[in-house]
């Protein structure tokens, strides 16, 4: 295991910003790192990226501990904080030289070069960096975060800022490197996540919630399931109601009708069997799929009224 996080706590006075967590996160997998704001996210990288102390718990960093060896785990993390700390009266290829240089980079020139063409910035190396866009400086964090050729990557937050052209090369670089490194990103943009993510952690007021694939956490979603039809006739709802396990039955106007159930078997055939016995057509039926949405709305316990 690249990353392994044992009973892992941060106590801030009398709060407990991170309680007793333990995961692991595995060479070339993408794990995506969810939670409301303010539910420990930044503190738990953070605290793998040796920024902040632990209160208690243990963290390995490709086999090194960071309370014993902090420098050995430095080396082979590359981190992308949340706000993003460049030198803004730098210019970018000088800035990337310095950081090259901090991390010993052999042939600081080429590694330097090789990552400007890889994140996008080779007509920005000559800019100041305080005069790049929020897209562009997001870039310039995340071609220092990977200069050293780091065994793990901590993103925080790595897509904020940038426009839809930026996010799709941005999303392929990330993709890229989980085939060969351990990432570890948050992001409060449910797509990133789901298009980008293997396993997904939620933590929520300092505890974690949620620890599993996406497609796994979207089967075990309790939340009611929702199911629109569309036949050629009007249709009696009670009858429809009682055709399977349907919680509720709303009128959408036009023979189209909203099912709801809180069953977790599939209520559509029945209501193919239904038009079929009542002599009606079927014209459409849709199943709304659950989203990582839902998911974090669920177990963060969110609710919309």
């Amino acid at each position: 295991m690249s990353v392994i996080v044992s009973n892992l706590t941060k106590i801030y006075g009398t709060q407990k910003a991170v309680n007793n967590i333990s995961f692991e996160a595995k060479k070339g997998e993408i794990l995506g790192f969810l939670g409301p704001n303010g539910a420990g996210k930044t503190t738990t990288m953070k605290m793998i990226t040796c920024f902040v102390p632990q209160s208690e718990g243990k963290i390995s960093v490709c086999g090194y501990d960071v309370e014993t060896d902090p420098m050995e785990v430095r080396r082979r993390i590359g981190y992308l904080p949340e706000h993003n700390p460049v030198y803004l009266d730098m210019y970018v290829k000088e800035y990337l030289l310095f950081v090259a240089g901090l991390h010993k980079v052999k042939n600081k020139m080429t590694a330097v070069t090789e990552m400007i063409e890889r994140t996008g910035l080779t007509r920005e190396q000559h800019k100041l960096v305080g005069s790049l866009s929020k897209g562009y400086r997001q870039r310039v964090g995340l071609a220092q975060a990977m200069l050293h050729d780091p065994d793990v990557l901590i993103l925080d937050e790595p897509t904020s800022g940038l426009d839809p052209n930026q996010l799709i090369e941005i999303r392929k670089l990330i993709r890229e490197l989980g085939q060969e490194k351990t990432v570890i990103f948050s992001s409060h943009i449910m797509q990133e996540v789901q298009a980008l993510c293997d396993r997904v952690i939620i933590i929520n007021q300092g505890n974690m919630v949620a620890n599993d694939t996406i497609t796994k956490l979207q089967k075990n979603v309790t939340k009611e399931k929702q199911v629109t039809v569309t036949f050629l006739e009007k249709v009696d709802e009670k009858q429809l109601k009682a055709c399977a396990p349907i919680k509720t039955v709303k009128n959408l106007g036009d023979n189209n009708y909203l099912v709801t159930t809180l069953s977790t078997e599939d209520i559509r055939p029945a209501i193919f069997y239904f038009a079929v016995e009542h002599k009606n057509v079927l014209l459409e039926m849709h199943q709304k799929i659950s989203t990582i949405e839902d998911v974090f709305q669920e177990v963060t316990n969110y609710s919309e009224s």
